[in-house]
C-alpha cells in the first residue's frame, strides 16, 4: 500500500471527528478487507465496484460525508492523500502538479464541500462514475453535461479546478 496513503489514514484516524464519522460505517472489517484487496496489483474489478458502492452509501450519511470532507481540510491528512493520488502520475508531472495545486486551494475545497452537500448532484456524480466504470462514454458525457448545465456549484468547481490547469492536463495526451 502507498506509504503516503497509510500516513494520511493514520493521521486521519487520530482526529476524533473522523473516527466519529467512520463509526457510522457498517463494517470496518469489510473496509479493511476491501482496502487490502485493492492494494494487490491484480485485484478483481468487482472489488472496486464493492468499495464504490460502500462509499456511495456512506456518503449519504451526513456524519461520514463530514468525516471525508475533514480529510480534505486538514493539511496533515490532505497532503499525504494528494501525494498518494499523484504518485502514479510520475510520467505526467503537469497533471500531478495541477491536481496538487487544486487540492491546496481553499476555494476548490469549498466548492467540493458545496457540491457534495447536494443529494441530486451526488446522485448524478455516482451515475457518471458507474457509466465510466462500464465504459459507457455516452452516458458519462451526458451526466457530466447535466451536472455542468443544471448545477451552478458544479460549474464553479469546474472553473476553480480549471484555474489550476487540471482540465488542460486531463485533455493532454500522454
Amino acid at each position: 500500500m502507498n506509504r503516503n496513503l497509510v500516513k494520511a489514514l493514520q493521521v486521519a484516524w487520530e482526529l476524533p471527528e473522523f473516527r466519529t464519522g467512520v463509526r457510522h460505517v457498517v463494517d470496518l472489517e469489510e473496509i479493511a478487507g476491501l482496502l487490502a484487496t485493492l492494494s494487490v496489483p491484480d485485484h478483481d474489478h468487482e472489488v472496486e465496484r464493492s468499495l464504490l458502492s460502500l462509499l456511495r452509501s456512506a456518503l449519504e450519511t451526513v456524519e461520514i460525508r463530514e468525516a471525508v470532507l475533514l480529510l480534505l481540510e486538514q493539511d496533515e491528512v490532505r497532503r499525504p492523500l494528494v501525494a498518494a493520488a499523484v504518485e502514479p502520475l510520475a510520467d505526467r508531472p503537469g497533471q500531478a502538479a495541477a491536481i496538487t495545486s487544486a487540492a491546496e486551494d481553499p476555494a476548490v475545497r469549498r466548492e467540493v464541500r458545496a457540491v457534495l452537500a447536494s443529494a441530486k448532484v451526488r446522485e448524478l456524480i455516482w451515475q457518471a462514475i458507474e457509466n465510466q466504470m462500464s465504459d459507457n462514454r455516452l452516458g458519462l458525457i451526458r451526466r457530466a453535461a447535466v451536472l455542468f448545465v443544471w448545477h451552478p456549484r458544479v460549474r464553479r468547481l469546474t472553473w476553480a479546478v480549471r484555474r489550476h490547469g487540471v482540465l488542460r492536463e486531463l485533455r493532454r495526451k500522454q
